[in-house]
């Protein structure tokens, strides 16, 4: 089974939480292909702030954020006893390690270009190696029809179909550093492939077990309807 994570940067923020994670990720790919994109979180939007304040442009900005999600990359393979050494930057770059033999049990990727999130990094690999299930790993729960921390009486989305989900996120807002759980280009990417995807809370990385499993409080996503 071949899963790809899209691991947000907000888990990647101290060495305890990243060998919490590490542990977690090396004992799914014993029975799993595993291919994990890290995010950027705090420091990324950070940086990304500071160089707007600096005049710098959403391109600009983007690369800023995406030297971070590598070097998240990094640090998580630091942790990783089963990992290829270096993050890929490149989805070809991933097969063709693969088709070389340099077979590890783990693949790590940052960002990769400008205009889109980590998470459309991940739905973008997803596709390209025929994943079986995409997981988001974020700080809430699954996908709301609103920022749930912003609004208490957001409502949560337990199954989605991918065209839903399109039109949910073809609302929001896409510039460097965005919080949006899932961004538009992703939900694209999602849609076409028809990789099944599920959003969780990443606070319990028991809990990615349970995703693999079909066991989770999050939001299931599917090509089609199962209402």
């Amino acid at each position: 089974m071949k899963v790809v994570i899209s691991l947000g940067g907000i888990f990647l923020k101290d060495a305890t939480r990243i060998k919490e994670i590490a542990e977690a990720l090396e004992e799914l790919a014993e029975s799993c292909d595993l291919y994990v994109v890290t995010g950027g979180g705090e420091i990324a939007r950070e940086c990304i702030k500071i160089a707007r304040d600096l005049g710098a442009n959403e391109a600009v900005c983007d690369y800023i954020g995406i030297a971070v999600t590598r070097i998240n990359a990094k640090l998580l393979i630091s942790a990783l006893h089963n990992a290829y050494p270096e993050p890929f930057s490149d989805y070809k770059e991933v097969t063709a390690a693969k088709a070389k033999g340099e077979e590890a049990k783990i693949t790590v990727m940052g960002g990769v270009s400008p205009g889109y999130t980590t998470d459309a990094v991940a739905a973008i690999l997803a596709e390209y190696v025929n994943a079986d299930l995409l997981i988001d790993v974020t700080s809430v729960d699954g996908v709301y029809d609103a920022d749930p921390r912003r609004y208490p009486d957001a409502r949560k989305y337990d199954v989605l179909t991918a065209k839903e989900l399109v039109a949910l996120t073809a609302k929001e807002e896409l510039k460097a550093g965005s919080r949006i759980v899932i961004d538009p280009v992703a939900a694209k990417i999602i849609e076409r492939s028809g990789i099944k995807t599920i959003v969780i809370d990443g606070s319990n990385p028991r809990d990615i077990f349970g995703a693999v499993q079909g066991k989770h409080r999050g939001t299931e996503i599917n090509p089609e309807s199962h209402r």
